[in-house]
């Protein structure tokens, strides 16, 4: 499934098509097309005696989400603290994931009795990416979850899943800048100095290391090596958290190779001390996200005035929150033939929107009376069955940021359907998710589907439905002919 952030990176593919398409458009039209970035069709001209042009206005309203998204094997997990948020307030995200040595039954070390010492020990996670001021700085802090957490290899954990209790001591930390973290990482290996580009390096307790090699593959309780399970139940895995200060967020994988736990340590062999090392992964199931939004700001009083319509909406992505777009105008427009539908959105600057960015892709939906249940645009968004998930034409039916800095969604054949007395005017639903769940009329179930990549990336104000200027209100453009 092509993703908009995939689509994003694949633009310079497309253009030598699209400027074929561009020329074969100016030889073979007459007439002049009106401008969009939804799509190939041919609009007639908008001449008031034949074709209309009309926009309907909206009410907007803003609302959290209660998001019921949970964290995958192959997630990117978001670390660090979001402190000073003007228009949307806080957010903190701590990670958690257990590691495995690479083989069950089997003794990771040299041999037991041969170890001279333990050197050193460094948790590699593999970084993926920020989000936020570059400028600032981060710790993070590494503890052992507690066997009596809960923490399970065979969950899915949701991400405002409470705390998991961790035990003992910090097992170590790391503070480092953010516009650093790309920069080339040097360590001696066997007495060789490398350079890794990609890495955030913290160097934990040698006791830990100790410990590890005092396991073995017995069926004492020392047996830590026995299998996957034995080694959990000694070892449940590693939480990392954040203080309380800095201004971004930190992305790295798990499941990724460059995500592990290194022990460097000595060992006599045939009468010589030599320096070797082993490994240790998250090879399978046993993560967790806890991602916590506080409200603040100019969010925070929209949140609070009781108003239905809104002049401004402000989305944050999961978990975030969301509006709902209501257009009354629908209910009273005439039959006709709808040439082109689309809502058209509009984002507002704000004072750091320089490092806040917009969030990856947009996301619209329907709602029904009750909110509980969200229906896709079938005959609009062209949805792929996947079996276990949908895609769409992000392209074609919006979602994507436009070289004219706006949104617009093409839901052309949901208002023709209402004109002609096919559909009912739903309550529609904006948003910037990681996944949704929606149900396909064509399909006749629910299913997920992907919107963006990374958890907690990107929030955007965006001018509501009675924003003071009329020329970027969240509004319903719709050109037609009469019947």
């Amino acid at each position: 499934m092509l993703s908009p952030f995939s689509l994003r990176r694949n633009k310079n593919f497309l253009w030598p098509f699209a400027i074929v398409a561009l020329l074969l458009g100016v030889v073979g039209c007459t007439k002049i097309n009106d401008p969009t970035e939804l799509g190939g069709d041919v609009l007639p001209a908008i001449d008031n005696i034949r074709t209309f042009q009309t926009f309907l206005e909206t009410q907007t309203d803003n609302f959290l989400f209660n998001d019921s998204n949970k964290v995958f094997y192959s997630d990117d997990l978001a670390l660090g603290h979001i402190d000073d948020d003007r228009e949307f307030g806080k957010t903190h995200a701590d990670a958690y994931f257990n590691i495995l040595p690479l083989t069950g039954m089997f003794y990771p070390f040299y041999r037991k009795d041969s170890i001279v010492a333990i050197d050193s020990v460094i948790l590699s996670l593999s970084y993926r990416g920020y989000y936020g001021d570059s400028t600032s700085f981060q710790t993070l802090r590494v503890y052992e979850i507690d066997q009596r957490a809960g923490f399970s290899d065979t969950s899915l954990y949701r991400y405002d899943h409470p705390n998991f209790t961790t035990v003992g001591t910090e097992l170590g930390s790391k503070t480092y800048r953010m516009k650093q973290l790309g920069d080339s990482v040097s360590f001696i290996r066997r007495r060789d100095t490398l350079k890794l580009s990609g890495v955030i390096r913290i160097p934990i307790n040698s006791q830990l290391g100790t410990r590890f090699a005092n396991y073995d593959t017995t069926t004492t309780a020392n047996g830590g090596y026995r299998s996957d399970s034995a080694f959990l139940a000694l070892f449940r895995g590693l939480a990392i958290k954040a203080d309380n200060n800095g201004n971004a967020l930190t992305y790295f994988s798990p499941s990724d190779n460059k995500t592990k736990l290194i022990v460097y340590y000595r060992v006599q062999k045939n009468g010589t001390i030599d320096t070797t090392f082993t490994e240790f992964y998250h090879s399978r199931g046993g993560q967790a996200n806890l991602v916590r939004r506080t409200p603040g700001g100019t969010q925070a009083q929209y949140l609070a005035n009781n108003q239905t319509s809104d002049d401004k909406v402000f989305l944050q992505s999961s978990p975030g929150s969301y509006a709902t777009i209501r257009i009354p105008g629908l209910d009273t427009l005439q039959n006709a033939v709808i040439h082109r539908a689309e809502l058209l959105v509009t984002p507002l600057e704000t004072q750091q929107n320089a490092y806040f960015f917009f969030p990856k892709a947009l996301f619209l939906d329907r709602i029904n009376a009750r909110g509980d249940t969200a229906r896709l645009f079938d005959f609009d968004m062209s949805p792929r069955d996947n079996f276990s998930s949908f895609s769409y034409d992000y392209a074609r039916f919006g979602g994507l940021l436009l070289r004219d800095s706006s949104y617009k969604f093409d839901i052309t054949r949901y208002v023709q359907r209402i004109v002609t007395n096919d559909s009912s005017n739903f309550t529609l639903r904006i948003q910037a998710p990681l996944r949704t769940y929606a149900y396909s009329s064509q399909f006749r179930r629910v299913s997920l589907l992907a919107i963006s990549d990374q958890v907690g990336y990107g929030r955007i104000v965006i001018a509501g439905g009675n924003f003071i200027n009329p020329a970027k209100r969240l509004r319903l453009r719709v050109v037609y002919s009469k019947l």
